[in-house]
């Protein structure tokens, strides 16, 4: 399904460090897939091949266009530590008319 130029998302990832963070954060902005990528550290309990596991980890809140998620999802993938990475899109239902048009004007 085509998404229209106009509709923003946040893609969610979470990175082994914040180094690996820093380095998916650069290259999506380098390339304007995306405008900003906040970076923020957390602790992780999950299940991961029928354990339970706990791990530091840095999340990046990514802020793009919503017709860039796949070549995002992409670009993590390539770039990640993780088998299965978590990439999680939230649609963006509303906000400030000129933090929308700074995100268009700084994502391809």
């Amino acid at each position: 399904m085509q998404k229209d130029e106009n509709e923003y998302s946040i893609i969610i990832t979470t990175a082994t460090s914040k180094d690996a963070a820093k380095k998916i954060a650069n290259l999506l902005v380098e390339k304007k897939m995306a405008a900003c990528a906040q970076m923020f550290p957390v602790e992780s309990v999950y299940s991961w091949q029928g354990k339970i596991c706990e791990d530091n980890e840095s999340a990046l809140f990514i802020k793009s266009k919503t017709a860039l998620f796949d070549e995002i999802a992409a670009l993590i993938k390539a770039n990640h530590d993780y088998e299965v990475p978590e990439i999680i899109q939230i649609p963006v239902i509303n906000g400030l008319p000129d933090y929308l048009k700074w995100i268009n004007e700084n994502t391809k």
